[in-house]
């Protein structure tokens, strides 16, 4: 398994349980090998108190006690898998109970629960069961990344521009803050393609890509590929004039580029159309709209002689 730091919340009403877990997980920590420097342990000693870290912290795995005082631990799961959030939704939990009929058993994973280990647990038992459904954790999470990068270009794709717009969208209506758009399609690109071939074709959306990528600097904004030849920049608590200044740069940019030609011979140049739009949106406003305006000034700086800024 990789370094990446494991967030692993237990939950019990036993104040020894919890720390035979918690000091299990931390001997692990200790020695290289297995889950070495993996777990990041939180704890909860009550299911109310294990839905509100779960909101909070987020945690990649859960383990939770079944007979606990006011809430248990079957309506801890049953509260986790039908949450809103598909994310809380997705979290395993690993049910360690006293409990040992069938029929609770039955009803644990009817329930949800990944995996389910009887008291008095045995160590090694324990962080097996803990290492196979952090190695199926991370699986899943390089799946999740995989699918929101473009194969070709190396970027994010439409998926990841579609959640992260759906989230920045969100934030700026709650902070009343700016957002920004750039929507941008390389000129003439089917004529380039019906000249130099769709492998040179290829090799300038990569080039533009990563031209794009390098001019948007900031951590929360995003440099996506739209599709076909056509990219979008996603510029959160960015305002009209910064989102220009944006735009200008990396059509400078791309013009400034050299397209390596495959068969080695003098680079290529191409040009880029930039549609922006910034707006400080509230809760009567649509994500849908903000796209649009951009694309309408997309079509303007292409209708008005391509290489070019439109708003």
């Amino acid at each position: 398994m990789s370094n990446h730091l494991f967030k692993v919340l237990i939950v019990d009403d036993s104040t020894f349980n919890l720390g035979v877990l918690r000091q299990m997980l931390q001997v692990d920590n200790l020695h290289p090998g297995e889950l070495a420097q993996n777990y990041e342990i939180i704890a909860a000693n009550s299911g109310a108190e294990a839905l509100e870290m779960v909101e909070a912290e987020k945690p990649d795995l859960i383990l939770l006690d079944i007979i606990m005082p006011g809430m248990s631990g079957f309506d801890v799961l049953t509260s986790l898998k039908k949450s809103n959030d598909t994310r809380t939704r997705s979290i395993p939990v690993i049910v360690i109970s006293g409990l040992d009929s069938v029929e609770d058993e039955e009803q644990v994973f009817l329930l949800g629960a990944v995996d389910y280990i009887t008291k008095p647990f045995h160590k090694s038992l324990v962080k097996a069961r803990i290492r196979t459904h952090l190695r199926i954790v991370e699986q899943m999470r390089i799946i999740e990344q995989l699918s929101l990068i473009d194969a070709l270009t190396d970027i994010p794709n439409r998926r990841q521009f579609d959640n992260t717009i759906a989230t920045e969208w969100k934030a700026a209506i709650r902070e009343k803050t700016p957002i920004s758009l750039l929507m941008m399609d390389i000129d003439h690109f089917k004529h380039f393609n019906d000249t130099y071939g769709h492998q040179q074709g290829d090799v300038t959306l990569k080039i533009v890509a990563k031209t794009i990528l390098s001019s948007v600097k900031r951590p929360n904004d995003l440099a996506a590929r739209w599709g076909g030849e056509e990219f979008v920049a996603l510029l959160p608590n960015t305002n009209f004039n910064g989102a220009m200044s944006v735009a200008e740069n990396i059509r400078k940019a791309v013009a400034n580029s050299e397209i390596t030609r495959i068969d080695g011979s003098e680079p290529l140049t191409v040009t880029i159309s930039i549609g922006v739009t910034s707006i400080i949106p509230t809760t009567a406003d649509s994500v849908f709209e903000f796209v649009q305006q951009a694309d309408k000034a997309l079509y303007e700086a292409k209708e008005s002689g391509r290489n070019r800024v439109c708003y």
